[in-house]
């Protein structure tokens, strides 16, 4: 067996509920094992870690689970406090954020902000949130509850607690929760078959919009990233979230606590960290053209407002951003869907100028090369024109491969499009061309 295998299986031990000895003769060294599930044994260390958190049991009627709350003031960052962003949010920003949504999500205090740390990074019916974080703005802060399974056997009471908190706030906040989290905690809920999963009334997960107004400033939309670049907070010391598995497997094979504390402040910050950028992209939403917004949160929230239908908000965020001077990538690809964009509301005149300021070799050129062809052929009734410009989009296309700056599949396809969009052109453009005189008969 390789030491791989042997290690998962050691893993699959550590989640198995224990059985507490018991004596049941006058002989104390006479033990036997106790029915399952009477009794689980409680790591060692897990009184140990309650003391050093100042966490405490809680019960519910499926046993206990540890609890610890706590609440926040100190603002993350560059944030003036650690207060939602308004008492009631802004309507057209939430149209933005989730579109259909109920009432209850333009009331702040009807948002429950949920992180989970887990036995593995991949999910699946194997995977256990061992540790359930919540958070909720209150009192000017935010107050973090923290349920914990000291093994295995307590998962069933985390669950209950869980669901009764989501019954007072109904609208679901995470980051990453839609792909991750949410479906984790259903499955492990339908797996209890006793314990009937809530049901959130909307559920709003911030990755979405992240990726939108930074990805490509940033390239990781990873939430310590946001923190650190967007909201200007250094979270200084933090666990690796590759290692919060094992660190949790180990306590239960009965290693020392300490470990899994610095796993309790991770998941703390990662819901004050959410709550910060939750009421950063409201904000920026509600007003993405306020005085020193950055060039690319404009072009980010052009996008959001295209992809939801508002496309007069959208035109003009976009020509915003691009009078704000973005880089080169973002700039083709800001007149890109704004060309797009005049095109479809009939406004050939712009749409006609933003493709002449694109032609290139990138992939925004070659599909400005083929709309202005397209514009010729069409509109302008002159193919002679829209005959040119294929002729000079092989060209570029050709000049591109030679330099490796366009992928061979890309290449094939787009040289295979001006090919036969040229000769088109030239078939209909012929009839047009002046005839050569007819040879005279002798």
């Amino acid at each position: 067996m390789s030491a791989t295998t042997q290690d998962r299986y050691a893993r699959l031990a550590a989640l198995k509920p224990a059985r507490r000895r018991v004596s049941q003769t006058t002989d104390p060294a006479a033990e036997t094992i106790a029915p399952r599930g009477l009794a689980p044994d409680i790591p060692e260390g897990a009184e140990q870690l309650a003391q050093i958190l100042g966490a405490l049991p809680q019960q519910t009627r499926f046993g206990e689970h540890l609890a610890l709350r706590r609440w926040f003031s100190e603002p993350v960052g560059d944030a003036a406090s650690l207060a939602p962003p308004e008492s009631q949010m802004d309507e057209g920003a939430l149209s933005l954020l989730a579109p259909d949504a109920p009432d209850c999500v333009l009331d702040p205090q009807q948002w429950l902000f949920l992180d989970t740390e887990t036995t593995g990074l991949a999910g699946g019916t194997g995977t256990y949130p061992f540790l359930v974080g919540l958070a909720w703005w209150d009192a000017g802060g935010l107050e973090v509850e923290q349920f914990f399974m000291r093994e295995h056997s307590e998962e069933h009471s985390v669950l209950v607690a869980l669901a009764e908190r989501m019954a007072e706030r109904r609208v679901l906040v995470t980051f990453n929760g839609k792909s991750f989290d949410w479906p984790l905690l259903e499955t492990r809920y339908r797996m209890t078959r006793a314990i009937k999963p809530p049901v959130p009334r909307a559920h709003l997960d911030f990755l979405h919009p992240a990726r939108n107004l930074w990805r490509l400033r940033l390239g990781s939309v990873r939430l310590a990233e946001l923190e650190r670049h967007v909201l200007g907070w250094k979270r200084g010391a933090d666990v690796m979230s590759e290692l919060i598995p094992q660190i949790y497997f180990d306590y239960l094979r009965g290693g020392p606590p300490e470990p899994l504390v610095p796993i309790f402040h991770h998941n703390q910050m990662d819901l004050r960290g959410l709550a910060a950028l939750a009421s950063h992209v409201v904000s920026l939403l509600a007003d993405p053209a306020s005085p020193g917004r950055d060039a690319l949160e404009l072009f980010g929230v052009s996008r959001i407002c295209e992809r939801r239908g508002e496309a007069a908000r959208a035109r003009g965020l976009y020509e915003r951003s691009i009078a704000s001077d973005l880089p080169p990538e973002a700039d083709r690809v800001a007149r890109r869907s704004l060309a797009r964009l005049a095109k479809r509301a009939g406004d050939f005149a712009a749409a006609r100028q933003l493709w002449e300021g694109m032609l290139g070799n990138s992939r925004e050129g070659f599909e400005a090369y083929e709309q202005l062809a397209i514009f010729h052929e069409r509109r302008a009734r002159d193919p002679h024109r829209a005959a040119s410009l294929a002729r000079q989009a092989l060209a570029e296309l050709r000049q591109a491969h030679r330099l490796g700056i366009i992928a061979p599949g890309a290449y094939r396809q787009r040289l295979a499009q001006f090919q036969r969009r040229l000769a088109r052109l030239e078939r209909k453009a012929s009839p047009l061309l002046p005839q050569p005189p007819a040879p005279e008969i002798r």
